[in-house]
């Protein structure tokens, strides 16, 4: 193979590792960030924040699925193939996201509308719970040698880069339309934008290269089976060590929107504007620890953020905690560098956890169980903890010891960076 061909097909593989992803988080984002509107519309309840909870708690229901999504496309990624894991995710990510921009709310078909709204969110849960996990580990396998850290990093670009479209496209729609409008119909347009993503992510995995095929042979029969009987400790590991990945994410660059508008009292225009700049810092971040990680390993750069987070989480929230532009953006800029230390050396690290045969089941199923019990649920233990307690700041509390907890795991986990995949 030329060189120029090689570039070609490193230059595609990254493309897939990113598109995919944008269409997921993308989708998340927005549903989060118009999780109060949602909420009025489907959920409604004379307390308003009953209607929060309720919306928030669909946005976890997606999350509860993805452990299936997990069994069912880490058995395809293993048993089947790759590549084909990776079309048919993302085409059942893009239906669901459509409909959700079309669905008639509470005051058109009643209580129906609150039960689409979770299907919807289900289906978008079932399909992407082997989306991020297969795409990882297509990037580690087709990675030159010396460089998994930098190009598995390119799945998380590609989810931050969702985060940060979503964001943009909140902003733009909040900036060009009244709060009337964007309440009656203009939160439906970046869903039904969602649309395109994944046509785009559509056409560019269809033509993607392939791991050559193992022996039929040396496939395991199950290889869900094989991951959840052989490699169940590894798996437990994962959920530890994503813990701080799926809080700490979903926290200060999801749900710190909603957050920002409901307890600093800051304008939605704001708080989307300033989420954009600060995940616009991380995506510039990702690649460059990922390449940092092939230099000086995984650990480091994952100890620095969990143990930077478990250290910085208060101060940092509590300077969010002002009305003022600088100040907050100042606060999750600092987030930014933290988290994004960590996104760099996390996915390599879990790819270089377990061997080719089950490494999407053992991978999906451990990463999206630890993210549907800790990622999805942020927002509603966000919410919850600050209407128990009554203190806008005690979210703090519950990311540092997430942070300690990952700290933690991370300390039992071997040095991998220059070593080749475990077969």
């Amino acid at each position: 193979m030329s060189d120029v061909t090689e570039a070609r097909n490193r230059r595609k593989v990254i493309a897939a590792g990113i598109t995919g992803n944008v269409l997921e988080w993308y989708d998340f984002a927005v549903y989060g960030f118009y999780a109060p509107i949602i909420g009025r519309l489907f959920f409604p309840s004379d307390d308003p924040t009953v209607s929060l909870i309720a919306s928030f708690g669909a946005f976890a229901a997606g999350f509860l699925m993805r452990p299936v999504g997990g069994f069912v496309f880490g058995y395809i990624g293993d048993k089947i193939g790759r590549k084909r894991a990776l079309v048919l995710s993302v085409m059942l990510m893009a239906i669901p996201t459509g409909v959700i921009g079309i669905l008639p709310d509470h005051a058109t078909i009643g209580v129906a509308a609150a039960f689409l709204m979770v299907a919807m969110r289900m289906l978008q849960g079932l399909s992407v719970g082997g989306e991020y996990t297969g795409s990882i580990v297509y990037l580690a396998e087709h990675s030159p040698a010396g460089k998994r850290g930098f190009f598995t990093s390119w799945t998380l670009f590609g989810a931050v880069g969702g985060i940060l479209l979503g964001s943009g496209v909140s902003a733009l729609v909040s900036e060009f339309m009244s709060a009337e409008d964007v309440s009656a119909w203009g939160w439906r347009l970046p869903f039904l934008g969602g649309i395109l993503v994944g046509v785009v992510g559509l056409i560019i995995r269809r033509h993607l290269p392939d791991m050559p095929e193992d022996n039929a042979a040396d496939k395991p029969a199950n290889p869900v089976i094989e991951a959840l009987t052989t490699q169940w400790r590894a798996m437990l590991k994962v959920i530890g060590f994503n813990i701080i990945n799926a809080v700490g994410f979903y926290m200060m660059f999801v749900y710190v929107v909603t957050w920002l508008i409901k307890q600093v009292k800051e304008p939605r225009s704001d708080a989307l504007d300033i989420n954009t700049i600060s995940m616009a810092v991380l995506l510039v971040l990702i690649p460059l620890f990922g390449a940092l990680s092939d230099r000086i390993g995984r650990k480091p750069l994952l100890l620095f953020g969990a143990g930077g987070i478990a250290i910085l989480g208060y101060p940092l929230i509590w300077l969010m905690h002002h009305p003022d532009f600088e100040m907050i953006l100042l606060g999750q800029l600092g987030f930014a560098v933290l988290i994004g230390a960590y996104f760099g050396g996390a996915p390599a690290a879990l790819t270089e956890m377990f061997p080719r045969r089950v490494r999407v089941s053992a991978l999906s199923v451990g990463y999206n169980v630890g993210l549907a019990i800790f990622g999805g649920t942020t927002p509603l233990v966000a919410t919850w903890l600050i209407a128990r307690s009554h203190n806008d700041l005690s979210i703090a509390w519950y990311l540092i010891a997430c942070a300690v907890i990952s700290f933690a795991v991370v300390l039992t986990l071997k040095e991998t960076a220059g070593k080749p995949l475990p077969d």
